[in-house]
C-alpha cells in the first residue's frame, strides 16, 4: 500500500496474518521514520529516561520510554514509580491520529481480503466521533490510544513471547518499526507454542492486532544489524513504538 504521506507503494503486499492481525509493510516513509526517530530521542531525554524494565528481578534486553501511562510489569501508573517517580510525558494528539490511521488501514485490508473484518468492529470503541459513512481508509475516530511504549533494541536484544494483557481495554495494539529489521514471531492466544508465524518487519512497517488476535502471544526473536535504510533516522538498532488503549480513564 502507499505510505501515509507518499504515493510510492511498498513492493511487499499487505497481509492478514490471523483474524484481526494485519501487517502493513512500508506504512511510514523515510521522512516519517526519521521524524519518529527524533521524537524517540526527545522522549528518552525527557523527565523519565529510557530504562530496562525488570521482570522477575531480571532486566529486559530492550530499553523502554513511555508516554501517557508508565508501564512496568504488570501495571500502568501515571508516574514512573520504578524509575524516578516523575510523571511521564503526555500522549500527543498526533500519535492518536497516527494510530487511528493504522487501525483503519488494517481494517480495510482485512475487509478486502475476506469480505468481513474483526478490526472494523473495534474501530468505533472508546468514544469520539462516529466513523464516516463514506467508508474508505480514512482515520478511525473511535480508536483512542492513550499509552505508548517506545522500545529500543540493540543488536543483541530480544523480546520473549508474551501477551499484551495489562490493559483494561481490548482495543487493537498498533506497532511501528524504525531502524534495523527484526524477526517478529506472532502466535496464538492460548500458549507460547505453535502455531506461530515468523515475519521480518522492516523499517517503516506497521503491525496491528485486535479482535480475535488481541491477546495473541508475540515476541522478537532476532534483530538484523546493518539493515536500517539510509535516511530512517537510526544508524543502528531498532525503535518499536506500540500504541495501546489502557481503558484506565
Amino acid at each position: 500500500m502507499p505510505t501515509l504521506f507518499d504515493d510510492q507503494p511498498d513492493p511487499r503486499p499487505d497481509a492478514v496474518i490471523a483474524p484481526g492481525a494485519v501487517w502493513l509493510p512500508g506504512l511510514l516513509d523515510l521522512r516519517e521514520q526519521a521524524w519518529l526517530a527524533d521524537r524517540f530521542r526527545e522522549w528518552a531525554a525527557g523527565p523519565v529516561p529510557a530504562r530496562a524494565a525488570e521482570i522477575r528481578g531480571k532486566p529486559m534486553s530492550v530499553r523502554t520510554v513511555c508516554l501517557g501511562w508508565h508501564w512496568r510489569p504488570y501495571a500502568y501508573t501515571r508516574a514512573a514509580v520504578d524509575v524516578n517517580g516523575r510523571p511521564v510525558l503526555p500522549f500527543p494528539d498526533w500519535l492518536v491520529r497516527l494510530g487511528r490511521s493504522a487501525v483503519e488501514a488494517a481494517a480495510t485490508v482485512e475487509e478486502t481480503a475476506s469480505g468481513s473484518t474483526l478490526l472494523r468492529g473495534v474501530v468505533g470503541e472508546g468514544g469520539g466521533e462516529e466513523p464516516s459513512s463514506s467508508g474508505g481508509a480514512g482515520p478511525a475516530p473511535g480508536y483512542a490510544p492513550d499509552a505508548a511504549l517506545a522500545n529500543y533494541y540493540g543488536g543483541d536484544a530480544r523480546m520473549g513471547m508474551h501477551q499484551d494483557r495489562d490493559e483494561v481495554s481490548r482495543a487493537p495494539v498498533v506497532s511501528l518499526s524504525i531502524g534495523d529489521a527484526c524477526t517478529f514471531r506472532f502466535g496464538n492466544p492460548d500458549s507460547r507454542n505453535r502455531p506461530y508465524r515468523d515475519l521480518v518487519l522492516e523499517s517503516g512497517d506497521a503491525f496491528v492486532f485486535g479482535g480475535a488476535s488481541r491477546l495473541a502471544y508475540h515476541g522478537v526473536t532476532a534483530i538484523h544489524p546493518g539493515t536500517a535504510p539510509a535516511g530512517c533516522g537510526l544508524a543502528e538498532g531498532r525503535v518499536n513504538i506500540t500504541l495501546r488503549e489502557t481503558g484506565l480513564g
